[in-house]
């Protein structure tokens, strides 16, 4: 009847209420997202900068020492020693400890550990703050490269590097020959110096912080997570690195964001990553409870719709529901009232005034009853007498022939015949009493003409059902008296009962002459119609009574008959008054 209800319709309502504050939500949350992601990134941007311009600031100050000392007097004095003899002398010795010392001065003056030499081409001796010792220039033109060298060194499955600065003077913008030079100082340390600021920057709250060059290698804070760190260096090298980088990597379903800064001096990358869960797990806790709170919300709106439904709605259907069987005429509807609401209100009124409507129709119905069975006693009482009458004038003709076998067989029959009409207070008995209470009569009829015969068919389910008593008599005393008595060459009754799925048929035939077309249909509309005084009240009465007791389809029925007289067919339906038989 409606298409959507009111439960429906409140649900879709809030439902609709919620998608553009989830729109909303989700377009806020994915900005807020973005805008975290990219101050995270640069904040970490900005952090290993800092972090690079340390160490390039140590390395800077390093890579400066060589120039500082290649203008001091004490080395300048020691580029000027030749050997006669091979052996230095007392100064020469005092000169060398007193380069010695500022060599350790120097090396102490930086926080890295770091180690500074001194290598003299033309005494072929190799300086340092604690040791001074023989060394050829083969070995020292190793060193005759510009910038930082770096090299690997591995011990007992453990990678270090050592990172060296060369000046040469005079200064040449070849590679030059250190035969040709005076002095060569050099500067060195290992990664050692890295690692310790590594583990400095981790302890700021950073994850695993590296050292990295593609072409050289690694150099891994003290705690750090190798595997890991091997598997973010495998997805690094599949793209070239820029001098500042920002990536988002995916290892074992775990997003990591990484932040790359490329060092100008020496050439490597300071490399960081952040699990992407523990930057935005806050964020995802908000949203886990943002949408919990929104499926809570829309659980209670849910709840109160179908209060509101089962409060308003349900009672409101039940009263349409109510009115629609009290419009059918089903006026024994009535509605349970719930609570103490408004509606258990009206629907209290609604059945008190059902039942004073129920009431007055059962009593308008009753009278309607009352008066239909008085007309049918009525209708009943005429047919007796007319019985009765030809009854006493057989037996009358009977003892005026002598024929006391036939008065006694005639006062025998109409005792039975009385004794069944006396008994009709009821206003239903079984087919069969009808049927024996038929062949009395027919028995009466055969010792007036005994040309007269019968047959009587009726099928199994027919014989036990309920009927008006004297329906089917007056239809068999009308073949006797205008089918058979009126022609000699008449004589055979057949009386046949059946039923099809909605109805019960009787039908009455007898072999007179029957009726032309017109009469026969003049007597079936005389039927319905008030009666007349040229018509007799038998089959009139007949027809009344199904009709009164049946409904409109139930009644009469004339046609010819295929025995060549007339065919009265009695109907009346089974689901109107018609019972069986217990």
């Amino acid at each position: 009847m409606y298409r959507y209800n009111l439960f429906t319709k409140m649900v879709m309502l809030i439902v609709i209420m919620l998608i553009p504050i989830m729109i909303l939500y989700i377009y806020s949350n994915r900005t807020t997202t973005e805008v975290l992601s990219r101050e995270l990134n640069q904040s970490n941007i900005n952090q290993l900068n800092f972090f690079q311009t340390q160490v390039n600031t140590n390395i800077e100050l390093l890579s400066s020492w060589p120039n500082l000392l290649i203008h001091d007097p004490d080395i300048v004095s020691f580029n000027d020693i030749y050997l006669q003899n091979g052996y230095l002398n007392l100064d020469a010795i005092t000169l060398v400890k007193r380069i010695q010392g500022k060599l350790a001065i120097q090396e102490s003056s930086s926080n890295w550990r770091s180690h500074l030499s001194i290598y003299s081409p033309s005494l072929m001796r190799l300086v340092t703050d604690n040791d001074m010792k023989d060394y050829r220039i083969s070995q020292a033109q190793r060193w005759a490269k510009p910038g930082w060298q770096v090299t690997s060194l591995h011990d007992n499955n453990r990678t270090t590097f050592n990172f060296s600065w060369t000046t040469i003077s005079p200064y040449t913008a070849n590679t030059p020959d250190l035969r040709d030079a005076s002095t060569v100082i050099r500067v060195e340390f290992d990664s050692s110096n890295i690692q310790d600021m590594l583990d400095k920057f981790k302890s700021d709250g950073r994850r695993d912080p590296f050292y990295y060059n593609p072409e050289l290698g690694v150099v891994y804070n003290r705690s750090a997570d190798h595997v890991l760190t091997d598997e973010l260096i495998g997805h690094l090298r599949e793209k070239p690195l820029q001098a500042l980088e920002s990536r988002t990597i995916e290892i074992a379903d775990q997003q990591y964001m990484v932040n790359a800064v490329r060092s100008e001096v020496t050439g490597w990358y300071m490399v960081d990553y952040i699990p992407l869960d523990d930057v935005l797990q806050p964020i995802h806790n908000s949203n886990r409870l943002f949408y919990l709170s929104m499926i809570a919300l829309l659980l209670m709106s849910c709840l109160a719709s179908y209060l509101l439904y089962a409060q308003v709605q349900v009672p409101i259907r039940q009263l349409i529901a109510g009115f629609d069987r009290l419009k059918q005429e089903d006026y024994s509807v009535r509605i349970r009232p719930k609570g103490r609401s408004e509606f258990a209100y009206l629907s209290i009124r609604f059945n008190s005034m059902v039942a004073q409507i129920q009431s007055l129709f059962e009593n308008v119905y009753m009278e309607k009853i009352h008066v239909r069975e008085a007309r049918l006693k009525q209708l009943q009482s005429q047919i007796n007498p007319h019985f009765f009458y030809n009854c006493f004038s057989f037996i009358t003709s009977m003892a005026k022939l002598n024929n006391q076998q036939a008065v006694i067989a005639m006062s025998k029959n109409l005792s039975q015949y009385y004794r069944y009409t006396t008994r009709q207070e009821r206003d239903l008995v079984p087919m069969t009493e009808e049927i024996d209470f038929v062949q009395n009569y027919l028995e009466i009829q055969q010792m007036r003409m005994s040309r007269l015969n019968y047959n009587i068919h009726l099928s199994e389910n027919i014989k036990h059902i309920l009927i008006p008593p004297l329906i089917v008599q007056p239809l068999v005393e009308n073949a006797v008296i205008h089918g058979i008595e009126r022609y000699s060459s008449a004589g055979l009754i057949t009386i046949h009962g059946w039923c099809d799925e909605e109805q019960w048929f009787l039908s009455v035939e007898d072999d007179g002459k029957g009726m032309e077309p017109e009469a026969l249909a003049h007597l079936q509309q005389s039927l319905s119609e008030p009666l007349g005084e040229e018509m007799g009240c038998g089959l009139w009465n007949v027809h009344q009574r199904l009709t009164l007791r049946f409904g409109e389809q139930s009644g009469v029925h004339l046609s010819p008959s295929e025995l060549g007289g007339l065919k009265v067919t009695l109907s009346w339906t089974q689901n109107k008054g018609t019972n069986i038989q217990e």
